[in-house]
């Protein structure tokens, strides 16, 4: 298992290298060009080192906007995933950091999009100052050239009342400079956590600008307004020696540099960085449509408490690991909205299934829908299952799991596993012994999962199994008034808050009395710690992984996963 980890810290370590490099290497090589390339020495007479930022904070745009698209084609992911079987888990794992490199790209558009913009209006205020300036410079000699020949220009800038806004409002590169920033400002501020997990459908039709992103950058540097000297020019008339002349010329010019310089743009390149990706992305969407198309039948309908829906489906060819994820549609509702949703039902099973809980409007409509069921029950359209199994889980003889909130889902579908698993005699299951840590502010919305652990419970007594798996429920948003109620009936067998036997514990878990606990009772094990939560509770848990594991290799060790769902 630490094997498995290295290879796949160092693979991920190893794209973000080479990602990073490549944006270093670029960024380096094209400002310095632009610095230094003598075919640009009078753009620089004009505009200085902005160029310089601008032409490079260019280049590291269009290779982002290149693989922004990459990570999010998942039917593409999945197809590699599948076709690759030696190095299946370890490229399976990889590709689901897909969406963590998703939002690193972004974050790095954004970035550059700040250089690239701020940089040009410095250019447009150098453009704008030589244009009106009178001191015979180079800078204003070269803006005036035009006076002499409308396609001899170098200054994009031809009158003395352009503004900022004229420029931003009326050219083309102004005009699709300002919506690509909006459409990027809209998405990266429409995605948080926060509002995905809240307003999904603003998040989802928000991320759709990626199309009006996509049409403004291939047209944004189509009018070649930054210009530079000719490969021509350059032969007969070198900045080197013809600068001088330009702003000193005598009038009876007989030198070979009383050539005026001949300036061309340059070409416009950012489709060449995105078509590729631009063309598998549509390929992706294609595969996407296609595959919903394949009927799912709805087998069961349950309604849970605190309005929980559960819907048990089956499709023909649908093959799920533990840990994985659907997309959901219900074209009833909206013929564009997919929502994902993690998997509840274990591969043993001969149908598939997951809980919808009441979160936004679409979720609701849903509920709805089922609820009523009028005049028959509304149509479902799947796409997946994507994501890696977790099937790390099963090769440690001692697991310990930890559910925070929404992310104990997975687990239900882990711990079923588990169960079938280890009824069948499989093999393949090292695991002796299950801890299960559930928090939660409330039980509300998770009295399914709570009624998912009680049948477990009685499964596993009347087997005689009933140690196989401890668990505990940690109720971190608890009241007083819960907590007087539990002490008046702790001495019962089952639980007040949950009906279930192992009491329930108000406030939140002292890991090191846990991992004690576990280390006395397995003192050889390779315990696996795994969690699904959020970020602040893995850094706990992997400070108490160290911690507690022995120096001695005979001896306890706990290793940590953190798995994205």
């Amino acid at each position: 298992s630490m094997g498995n980890w290295l290879v796949n810290h160092w693979l991920s370590a190893a794209v973000l290298a080479a990602w990073l490099g490549i944006n270093i290497f670029l960024f380096t090589y094209y400002f310095l060009f632009f610095d230094r390339d003598e075919r640009y020495f009078y753009t620089r007479s004009i505009l200085g080192s902005a160029l310089a930022w601008a032409r490079a904070s260019a280049k590291c745009l269009n290779f982002n906007s290149m693989l922004i698209l990459l990570p999010v084609c998942r039917n593409l992911l999945s197809f590699l995933r599948g076709s690759c079987s030696c190095c299946r888990r370890t490229l399976g794992k990889q590709l689901d950091h897909n969406l963590t490199f998703h939002k690193l790209v972004a974050y790095t558009l954004a970035l550059l999009t700040a250089v690239h913009t701020i940089a040009h209006l410095f250019n447009l205020e150098r453009y704008n100052h030589s244009q009106q300036a009178a001191d015979g410079s180079l800078a204003a000699v070269l803006s005036k050239m035009h006076l002499r020949d409308s396609n001899k220009w170098l200054n994009p800038i031809h009158s003395n009342q352009t503004t900022v806004e004229y420029v931003a409002f009326t050219t083309i590169p102004g005009l699709t400079g300002v919506v690509i920033t909006l459409a990027l400002i809209l998405m990266v501020t429409s995605s948080t956590e926060f509002i995905r997990r809240n307003y999904f459908e603003v998040f989802w039709y928000t991320h759709h600008l990626f199309i009006i992103y996509f049409i403004g950058l291939v047209f944004h540097g189509i009018a070649g307004l930054v210009r530079g000297q000719t490969e021509e020019s350059m032969q007969e008339v070198h900045p080197r020696h013809c600068a001088e002349f330009l702003v000193h010329k005598p009038n009876e010019c007989r030198h070979t540099c009383c050539k005026e310089p001949e300036f061309g743009s340059i070409p416009a390149e950012s489709w060449k960085w995105v078509l590729a990706p631009v063309i598998l992305y549509i390929f992706e969407r294609i595969l996407r449509v296609w595959r919903a198309r394949q009927k799912v039948i709805v087998t069961k309908v349950v309604m849970h408490p605190a309005k929980v829906l559960e819907l048990q489906m089956q499709k023909r060819g649908f093959r799920m690991e533990v840990g994985q994820y659907i997309f959901v549609n219900c074209p009833a509702i909206s013929l564009l909205e997919w929502h994902p949703f993690t998997l509840t039902s274990a591969p043993e099973e001969d149908s598939f299934s997951i809980h919808i809980r009441a979160a936004g409007d679409w979720t609701e409509s849903v509920i709805d829908a089922f609820q009523q069921q009028k005049p028959e029950m509304p149509r479902i359209e799947v796409d997946g299952p994507f994501g890696t199994a977790s099937e790390d889980v099963f090769l440690y003889e001692v697991a310990m799991l930890v559910g925070a909130g929404i992310g104990v889902t997975p687990f239900a579908s882990i711990l079923k596993s588990i169960w079938y698993r280890f009824q069948q005699n499989d093999q393949t299951l090292k695991t002796k012994k299950i801890y299960f840590y559930w928090l939660c502010r409330d039980t509300g919305a998770f009295a399914w999962f709570n009624d998912l652990l009680a049948s477990l419970e009685q499964k596993m007594a009347e087997s005689g199994k009933a140690d196989f798996l401890t668990y505990r429920l940690f109720l971190t948003g608890w009241d007083t008034s819960i907590a007087n109620n539990a002490a008046l009936h702790f001495d019962t067998a089952t639980d007040t808050v949950t009906g279930l036997r192992h009491k329930t514990i108000f406030g939140r878990p002292r890991w090191d009395i846990e991992f004690s606990t576990v280390a006395a009772a397995h003192p050889r094990s390779a315990v696996g710690v795994f969690l699904c939560g959020p970020e602040a509770l893995a850094k706990a848990l992997q400070r108490s992984c160290h911690q507690h594991s022995s120096l001695d290799p005979r001896k306890v060790k706990f290793y940590f996963n953190k798995e994205n769902f």
